[in-house]
């Protein structure tokens, strides 16, 4: 069984059926981003493919947080219904990861309560980008890190965080959706921070940002900006200046899509 092989058309499952939690990882590179695009290989066409093939049924996905062209995923967060008779957790897992892997894989997947969404329900997402921060690139990080040769001031980007912390109008880090002019782009990040890894090699730098929710290219454009401080270009007051202005042209460049990956996806604990 694969995904080229062809299937018949099914009919929607009748009767109740059982909500379902999936964590799935990814690797974003040579994929046209998370949601469904006609004639495009994305996540979550690729995905609903296979568990439309498994589940011998026709299934709609719910995502946590639709990521960009290129942008990884280890703990994006799914939700889809199953019917029963058909839903069997590690049969299901196995065989999504026969289908998919290894550049699409579901790491868990359970039953979940009725209610659940696995955009509505999330409380926060955490994402990582990568930069390797070191003259000569390395091969084995880069379709996973932004490659910066000239060195970057660690003090001075963890400084350059403090600006970001908390609720505001991040209109000039985000990119306007189409046809949604009055949206607003208020959100309200939680945790912003830069660390060395060096376990990860020389010159490894992390940023972590955890939000309860993000606007369109809203990291990238925040990664851009911090850099310009990390190489004196900007300072960390810029970074406020630059919130207040509420204008895309008061941060910096967007940066490279493939450093970022959705790492988590935060949710109330259940009872």
């Amino acid at each position: 069984m694969t995904l080229f092989d062809e299937v018949p058309e099914r009919a929607a499952p009748i009767g109740p059926l059982v909500r379902v939690r999936a964590t799935v990882a990814y690797d974003g590179t040579g994929l046209s981003g998370f949601a469904a695009q006609p004639g495009q290989r994305t996540v979550a066409g690729t995905l609903q493919a296979a568990l439309e093939r498994v589940l011998q049924h026709p299934v709609e996905l719910t995502v946590a947080g639709r990521t960009d062209a290129g942008v990884h995923g280890w703990g994006q967060v799914v939700s889809f219904d199953a019917a029963p008779d058909r839903f069997d957790p590690a049969r299901l897992k196995a065989a999504v990861n026969g289908l998919c892997g290894p550049a699409i894989v579901v790491r868990e997947v359970a039953s979940a309560p009725p209610e659940f969404s696995a955009r509505f329900s999330a409380t926060s997402r955490l994402y990582r980008y990568t930069i390797v921060n070191r003259p000569d690139p390395d091969p084995f990080l880069a379709r996973t890190a932004w490659h910066v040769p000239t060195p970057l001031h660690l003090p001075l980007l963890e400084l350059a965080c403090d600006p970001l912390l908390g609720e505001h109008d991040f209109s000039s880090f985000c990119r306007r959706p189409k046809g949604e002019p009055g949206a607003s782009l208020v959100r309200r990040v939680v945790d912003a921070r830069w660390e060395a890894d060096p376990a990860a090699g020389p010159g490894v730098l992390r940023f972590w940002i955890e939000a309860t929710a993000f606007c369109h290219q809203m990291v990238r454009s925040i990664v851009g900006t911090l850099v310009d401080v990390g190489l004196q270009k900007r300072t960390a007051a810029d970074v406020g200046a630059a919130l207040r202005a509420r204008n895309r042209a008061a941060a910096g460049l967007v940066a490279p899509p493939h450093g970022l990956c959705l790492w988590e996806v935060r949710f109330e604990p259940e009872d």
